[in-house]
């Protein structure tokens, strides 16, 4: 659709609404716009009919600098200039597939956000995605706010996904921006703030029950309320079965309670190995290209992964059972990986958008599941709203730290907290925040002391989800340990950071104990200042006794 009208969100009057608003007939399908007034800006809502694989709303002069944003938890959220330019490995892009993008045909040769984009001035936002796919094309000096349909009919009018424009710095709008997205998903967020264990970023796959049971017994005193076994207990990607090194799951989730913990397990459950026996078995499971085949999703563990059709029937009654098999096993913590897999573009068994597949599916897990803790990864972010109690928000962590590497969501610890910087704002009103785990091992790591502690004061500061992914007989940073478990003291916490425009983040962090203070004055080099709130107000007391015998007390705080 071509708008002609661009309208300058940096020097903006209501008048520039009008030329949004109103009826518009296209090729194939009817648009009807309306324009809200909201606190800080205003509400588009339109209409739809007919066929529609694409609608542009409106468009928008550039700034100089965007806040752009990818559409799942690895990809980037960062601040870009004018002459910013992708450039994404020509050999990834057949092994990354719809990790990047939900529309790869179009993302490799493109400038695009997902979601939402901010200025220094102004913000622009889709509140759901419950149909469409919301993003945003970046050419030049405009900006095209887009709804992608993915060649949908709609034989009756069908409200489209509502965008905002917010007009503010970004420390308040995108706070407000979380609000109105809650309220509009109706989140009820969980109270589990969890700290706990993963067993990913020390063994990976090379992990077996006799290494769980020895990090079990050195975890006494942690204070964890889980402990989770991450990928390298199944047989194969699909096949959730224990392979040969661990025993049954009761048993190994039987073991974990011994402890105390929150038994947690890793999966990816909606991605099918090419080896896999799903695979072999019931290929009409899976998503298809247009010649009727299984459609390649990603490719990763050195094999080729399809993607479960969310919308068959019987991979219906599969996803259920096996979630609530693995709920009667004993575990009550889900970590579900790869999660874009849901919403590839392919044919499934019923005519719906890839958004609503994946959302249909997350469904089917949250009923599963019931009131256990849902941990996102690798997850489309927007639809996800209101199905997980926690959510990845950056790349995978990694035992270095390299502002060099390519910033494509490769695991990297620097890219891993400047997202968790950049999507502060989401914790605790959408689900809470995992910018994934805390590497505190003093060997075996790449990682410097100053990393590690800045690593960990922003996730705590933040109020994040802590994790912890250590061996734990080798020798770990217990200052830093104890800092966790300070913090954990004092519950939850209000958090406001400024500076993402910029890349000097101040954060403001406060709790029953007072209000700390951190200050990143340069992410890559780890520069920053840390201000501890003692909590305790020393006064001097004066008293006064007046003529007619009266006394009086008066407190000062003691310099």
């Amino acid at each position: 659709m071509n708008i002609s009208q661009i309208i300058d969100l940096e020097n903006f009057s209501d008048i520039d609404m009008k030329k949004i608003a109103g009826y518009r007939k296209e090729d194939g399908f009817e648009l009807i716009v309306e324009i809200e007034k909201l606190h800080l800006g205003f509400k588009i809502k339109g209409y739809l009919k007919g066929y529609v694989d694409e609608v542009e709303v409106f468009k928008f002069k550039r700034p100089d600098k965007l806040l752009v944003n990818n559409w799942q938890s690895w990809g980037p959220s960062k601040v870009i200039q004018k002459d910013f330019q992708l450039n994404f490995p020509k050999e990834l892009i057949q092994k990354f597939g719809f990790s990047a993008s939900i529309m790869p045909e179009s993302y490799f040769d493109n400038l695009l956000s997902d979601y939402y984009v901010a200025s220094d001035r102004f913000f622009v936002g889709c509140l759901s995605s419950k149909v469409a796919h919301p993003y945003f094309q970046i050419d030049g000096d405009e900006v095209s706010v887009k709804l992608k349909y993915f060649g949908m009919n709609f034989n009756e009018w069908n409200e489209t996904e509502t965008i905002v424009i917010l007009l503010d710095k970004p420390e308040v709008t995108l706070p407000y921006y979380a609000d109105l997205v809650a309220k509009e998903n109706v989140v009820n967020i969980s109270d589990k703030r969890l700290i706990g264990w993963s067993s990913w970023y020390q063994y990976f796959v090379d992990f077996d029950y006799e290494k769980m049971c020895a990090d079990l017994e050195n975890a006494r005193g942690k204070g964890y309320d889980v402990f989770q076994i991450d990928d390298a207990w199944e047989v194969d990607i699909g096949d959730w079965t224990p392979n040969n090194k661990f025993p049954s799951l009761e048993k190994v989730a039987a073991k974990i309670k011994e402890y105390g913990y929150i038994p947690g397990i890793w999966l990816a459950p909606f991605s099918v190995s090419e080896t896999s026996t799903l695979f072999m078995e019931h290929p009409d499971w899976l998503v298809k290209d247009g010649n009727g085949n299984p459609k390649v999703a990603y490719e990763n563990w050195n094999k080729k992964i399809y993607a479960l059709d969310t919308t068959v029937p019987r991979a219906v009654d599969w996803l259920t059972s096996l979630f609530e098999h693995l709920k009667d096993c004993g575990f009550e913590y889900f970590k579900i990986d790869f999660l874009f897999a849901a919403a590839i573009q392919g044919k499934r068994f019923e005519n719906v958008t890839p958004v609503q597949a994946y959302t249909q599916g997350l469904n089917t897990i949250r009923q599963a599941v019931g009131d256990s803790f849902v941990l996102g990864c690798g997850a489309p972010l927007l639809p996800s709203v209101g199905y997980v109690d926690g959510m990845r928000i950056g790349p995978d962590t990694a035992p270095y730290w390299d502002a060099n590497g390519p910033d494509i969501g490769h695991p990297n610890a620097y890219y891993a907290l400047r997202n968790a910087l950049t999507r502060w704002y989401i914790n605790g009103i959408w689900w809470w925040n995992d910018p994934d785990c805390l590497m505190l091992r003093k060997v075996d790591t790449q990682l410097s002391d100053v990393q590690r502690e800045l690593y960990t004061l922003v996730s705590l500061l933040l109020d994040n989800m802590i994790i912890q992914s250590d061996n734990l007989s080798y020798e770990i940073d217990d200052g830093l340990w104890n800092v966790v478990s300070e913090y954990r003291k004092y519950g939850k916490r209000k958090v406001l950071l400024s500076g993402i425009m910029s890349g000097q983040y101040n954060i403001t962090s406060c709790g029953v104990h007072g209000c700390d203070l951190l200050s990143i004055t340069d992410l890559e080099k780890c520069v920053f200042t840390y201000s501890k709130d003692s909590g305790d107000i020393k006064l001097k007391k004066t008293i006064e006794i007046q003529d007619d015998g009266r006394r009086f007390n008066y407190y000062n705080e003691n310099d």
